[in-house]
């Protein structure tokens, strides 16, 4: 069965949207810390280095999924999307729609 590529495109477009808007939101939190022992104590500053080290690794995360897209979107161009990388079997809709960025069927991506 074909993959609604309609659906697909905008199901991508709308994912790349929510993660370009989390990375401009999430931009101070990135931000390097202050050493500023007068306004903030040390146990402070450790906490605002944990929340960057974290709001940093999101944003690597948001990073590798809009490769993903980009991924995706070549799979649009090139009549490969929603065909399993690995056994060429279709991907099940009911992935595509969790995951529009899935290059694998479920059992060769568990495999």
């Amino acid at each position: 069965m074909e993959p609604d590529l309609d659906a697909a495109r905008r199901r991508l477009a709308e994912k790349k949207r929510d993660l370009e808007s989390m990375s401009a939101l999430s931009q101070a939190a990135r931000a390097p810390v202050a050493l500023d022992q007068q306004s903030v104590g040390r146990l402070s500053r450790m906490d605002a280095m944990q929340q960057q080290a974290m709001a940093s690794a999101q944003e690597r995360a948001r990073k590798r999924d809009l490769v993903r897209i980009e991924m995706a979107e070549r799979r649009l161009a090139e009549g490969e999307y929603g065909w399993c990388a690995d056994c060429g079997d279709a991907i099940l809709d009911e992935r595509l729609e969790i995951d529009p960025m899935a290059e694998k069927c479920v059992r060769c991506a568990s495999g």
